[in-house]
């Protein structure tokens, strides 16, 4: 949920986000090293984060932050041993004051190579060559809007059918996949069309997980701008968006990875929730 108050003539909306990572284990394991990328950036567009907090529920951890070459913010946590489980706890404030806005950036995005050239898990094959070929045009917009509304109906969502290891061909080949996989096909035809495109993970008020979509640069007075487009409900990203993190795709950003040593079998329960502040 969301609080809008009037600010002069602009709206001012303030988010409460709290998530919580479980992580619990049939035996101890050692040697954690585990990696969030779950804080909203200080600043997106007209999102600005107000404040926010981490907390790990087991002792002796060593946590520390840091910002990667995109601006996101990365918590790593290190633990020499955990018997049974742990627990990660985020807890931000984030406050939008206008309409929704695009994210200004500098000219040289326009040009970045993490925006053009394909990664892994992006890279176009024929048939998203030809396809990005028949669907191109001059107009950069129009030709997102295109790609965004292709892929709406090409990728028919559903779980279990892809994992976060599938490419962006493998996806299409499918048709069927989660929002990461519509994602890496809209930034596929993006970059095969020369579009610069980056991915975008956050939340979608009213979703119980974590959300992606994509931010297509163009040229703009000020430099470039980024715009937000969500393939999988076939529109434009609005003021029910909460940007967390950018790159170049899904590994770039996974909201939370990590590596331990021991034979345990690991399980994972994953809450959010968007509130009102106060």
């Amino acid at each position: 949920m969301t609080v809008a108050t009037r600010v002069g003539c602009e709206s001012r909306q303030i988010y409460v986000l709290r998530q919580r990572f479980r992580y619990t284990y049939d035996a101890p394991v050692r040697d954690l090293n585990h990696r969030l990328v779950v804080v909203p950036p200080r600043r997106h567009g007209d999102q600005r984060r107000r404040s926010h907090s981490i907390t790990v529920s087991a002792a002796g951890a060593r946590t520390t932050h840091r910002r990667d070459a995109a601006g996101n913010t990365v918590t790593r946590s290190r633990l020499p041993l955990v018997e049974d489980g742990v627990e990660f706890a985020l807890e931000a404030i984030v406050e939008r004051v206008g309409p929704g806005s695009d994210a200004l950036l500098p000219t040289a995005a326009l040009t970045d190579p993490r925006f053009l050239r394909p990664t892994r898990l992006t890279a176009a094959d024929q048939a998203i060559r030809e396809l990005a070929s028949a669907m191109g045009g001059q107009e950069r917009l129009d030709t997102a809007e295109r790609f965004c509304a292709y892929v709406h109906e090409a990728i028919l969502y559903a779980h279990d059918l892809t994992t976060v290891a599938t490419t962006a061909a493998e996806a299409l080949a499918i048709g069927h996949g989660v929002c990461q996989d519509s994602a890496h096909v809209m930034i596929a035809l993006c970059r095969s069309a020369g579009l610069p495109a980056r991915y975008v993970s956050g939340h979608l008020l009213g979703e119980g997980g974590t959300h992606a979509w994509v931010e297509v640069i163009v040229a703009d007075p000020a430099g470039a701008r980024a715009v937000a487009f969500d393939p999988c409900n076939g529109r434009r990203a609005g003021l029910d968006y909460l940007t967390v993190a950018t790159g170049r795709d899904y590994t770039d950003v996974a909201p939370t990875s990590g590596t331990y040593v021991g034979s345990a079998r690991g399980t994972l329960t994953a809450t959010k929730q968007v509130s009102i502040e106060g």
